[in-house]
């Protein structure tokens, strides 16, 4: 589980997150939601401790984000930012093994291999695996990034934002490949969507974050309804039966 408590993080006097209270349940896929600007990427990068905060708390299966050591944190949590930019020259295997450094500190075994292989596979990277990442499509790239994330091997991974750059039929691909990873490897996914559509199908939880705030927390039959939509984005929001579960309409 992932608690957080009386989290605040504030920018400036117009720019503020919190007081945040939230328990996101371990296992599945839980999407943060909401309008540009809300505050979800925040919350992710406080959780994965890229950024600290002004004042509360925040566990991940019960070790304090602040004080449990980076080593040890790092085989607990893993996450993914929206910019990823690696200067040097790698190939997809290169890349898919700095996933192993809290395991192996920059010196692979067989078994970090193999953990390496198992990730690249999973994500359907093996016929690629010598290819440099500059020569990628942007579908590609991101999954050799999320394949080196699940190559970390923690049982939490945080993704920010993973459909960026990515077209209809790559962003359906990602979602399945994560769902996999929650279903198959017992992963809790916490990620960053802007398709509402999408977190009302892949998702076990929805979180709604606006203006800082946690305005609704449940499951995609809570959460996907016009009356919750329309209030959570500020527009008119209807929600029709699609032939897969609920579909939001915007007008």
């Amino acid at each position: 589980m992932i608690t957080l408590e009386s989290v605040r993080k504030t920018y400036a006097d117009e720019v503020s997150i919190g007081p945040v209270d939230l328990q996101i349940p371990a296992g599945g896929v839980t999407a943060l939601v909401g309008p540009n600007g809300a505050g979800k990427s925040t919350l992710l990068t406080m959780i994965g401790r890229l950024l600290g905060m002004d004042s509360g708390a925040i566990s991940v299966a019960g070790f304090d984000v602040s004080s449990t050591k980076s080593k040890d944190l790092a085989k607990i949590v893993s996450i993914l930012r929206q910019e990823n930019h690696f200067i040097t020259r790698l190939t997809i295997r290169q890349l898919v093994g700095f996933g192993r450094f809290p395991h192996s500190k920059g010196r692979l075994t067989t078994a970090d291999e193999e953990v390496i292989s198992k990730a690249i596979d999973f994500l359907e990277l093996g016929e690629l695996e010598n290819r440099f990442i500059d020569e990628l499509s942007g579908g590609q790239r991101q999954r050799a990034y999320v394949a080196m994330v699940l190559a970390q091997d923690t049982d939490y991974v945080l993704l920010d934002e993973p459909l960026n750059n990515l077209d209809m039929k790559r962003s359906v691909q990602m979602m399945q490949h994560l769902r996999r990873a929650a279903a198959e490897m017992g992963r809790t996914i916490v990620i960053v969507l802007h398709d509402i559509n999408f977190a009302g199908h892949y998702a076990d939880h929805i979180c709604a974050v606006k203006d800082g705030a946690i305005v609704e927390f449940g499951t995609p039959e809570e959460i996907m309804t016009g009356e919750v939509l329309s209030r959570v984005f500020d527009t008119p929001v209807d929600v029709v039966d699609g032939p897969r579960g609920p579909l939001a309409v915007y007008f």
